[in-house]
């Protein structure tokens, strides 16, 4: 019996530091937040940039129509884009001046809230796209600080039609 104690005491005493730390750690905030946002990502297009392929490939950039609503009550942001039919994908803000938009590092959508990319407002800017303009959809893979990546196919529309 003595050799069983002693041959179980040093794992014994192993878990219950380990436990005491990691309890410690967590008590003081290393072990982070558990952050929970849902978002749904409807009305993605990308129009056309022009009827014609010549006409198109003079367009460095295409800008988007996406409605971002999040379904939490966290505040999330739209920190990245990216597709395999841009060589860049930047996010913008228009500041209502007559003055090109701002490339920002990140959108807010806010909890219960809803962000409306288009051209005319804050937007998601493919630049110096591949030709896309002869397909159904282009696919646009979003980041978001919290609820992760989202990938969604947008409709190709026509020019300046969300």
């Amino acid at each position: 019996m003595r050799d069983l104690l002693r041959a179980v005491a040093g794992p014994v005493i192993c878990a219950a530091v380990v436990t005491g730390l990691l309890a410690a750690w967590t008590g003081a905030g290393g072990g982070g937040t558990l952050t929970r946002v849902s978002l749904r990502v409807t009305q993605a297009a990308v129009p056309m940039r022009a009827f014609t392929a010549r006409a198109a490939d003079e367009v460095p950039a295409a800008a988007t129509f996406l409605t971002i609503q999040n379904l939490s009550g966290t505040p999330d942001e739209l920190v990245a884009a990216r597709s395999s039919f841009a060589r860049r994908v930047v996010l913008t803000r228009r500041d209502g001046s007559a003055g090109p938009p701002a490339q920002v590092g990140a959108l807010v959508i806010p909890a219960h809230g809803i962000l409306t990319l288009s051209p005319v407002g804050d937007d998601l800017v493919l630049q110096q796209p591949s030709p896309y303009e002869s397909r159904a959809t282009v696919p646009l893979t979003l980041t978001f600080r919290h609820a992760g990546t989202v990938t969604v196919e947008a409709t190709v529309t026509g020019p300046g039609i969300p």
